[in-house]
């Protein structure tokens, strides 16, 4: 992909929880594309600035980016988020809501509810407080551009991970919401759910598919999703490996009064969001192995 250097009218991005992983290859792509780079991710005492390398390594690629260390969660950090890139480029185009923690593996029975109640504080209000802070902004903005980096989970529930199953529903609920009301003010909403190798499929991928499902294999995506280019709103995509597949909720045809009465059709449905990335999975190894044997004949 053609690397662009940023300029003084590229968009002014906020990528949250861009330190490592997905928000910082998210980052540094809207660097390449010329973006103006609001890179967050909180400090930890004592510890070097992952929001600071990110940001200096775009600058260091000829991009311009300003780092942000403030903990999404904390009181006033929407505000100053906002803030910083209002300061720093003068405006505010599009948000990249990534921040997020997956919380403890545990069966809900189990669960500790204030440590639930911290995946919430992240994964969901945290994000409705910096849309509330940014939104008048956007307003302002000739293209305003909402991602929200969700999951599978949010739609098909995950064993051990009911908090952050929570978080991602409420976070697609929200969002599409979110769509539907600024469809005239023609601000695009839409909801990102990667497949990478990041903490969570520690020890699920082989080497291979680690490599091959790198989080930068998702930041075109999430560039796009958040480009004055994209007239989509009120979408969601599956992406990784450099491949993307459209969710969409789906009901069958009404049939019976009572469920258990119903004839019921077969969907392309999937038990649960583990099911739904081992299927991802299945269809990107198929066709990574189609097109090595059409190469090779």
């Amino acid at each position: 992909m053609e690397s662009e250097i940023a300029s003084e009218t590229g968009p002014v991005v906020v990528v949250t929880g861009a330190g490592k992983g997905l928000g910082a290859a998210f980052a540094r792509r809207w660097g390449e594309r010329g973006g103006r780079v609001v890179v967050n991710n909180r400090a930890h005492p004592g510890v070097p600035s992952t929001a600071e390398t990110v940001a200096q390594e775009i600058r260091a690629a000829g991009g311009r980016a300003v780092a942000e260390t403030g903990d999404v969660s904390a009181d006033g950090a929407a505000e100053a988020i906002v803030g910083t890139a209002i300061d720093s480029f003068g405006g505010l185009d599009a948000l990249i809501l990534n921040a997020g923690i997956a919380g403890d593996a545990a069966r809900f029975v189990d669960s500790d509810p204030a440590a639930f109640h911290a995946v919430m504080a992240i994964n969901f209000h945290a994000n409705v407080a910096l849309v509330k802070a940014a939104l008048p902004h956007l307003l302002e903005s000739a293209a305003g551009r909402i991602l929200f980096v969700s999951s599978t989970a949010g739609l098909y529930g995950v064993h051990g991970r009911a908090a952050y199953a929570a978080s991602k529903g409420a976070l697609n609920g929200f969002a599409l919401s979110l769509a539907d009301e600024l469809r005239r003010a023609a601000i695009g909403v839409n909801i990102l759910m990667p497949y990478a190798a990041t903490n969570m499929t520690g020890g699920v991928l082989t080497p291979e598919l680690e490599r091959l499902m790198a989080p930068d294999t998702v930041a075109d995506a999430a560039c796009w999703l958040t480009s004055p280019d994209c007239t989509a709103t009120g979408e969601m995509w599956v992406a990784g490996a450099g491949f993307a597949r459209q969710a969409t909720v789906r009901e069958a045809a009404t049939l019976a009064a009572h469920p258990s009465e119903a004839e019921r059709d077969a969907p392309a449905q999937f038990p649960d969001g583990q099911a739904a990335f081992q299927d991802f999975l299945s269809a990107v190894t198929e066709r990574m192995n189609a097109s090595e044997k059409a190469e090779a004949l």
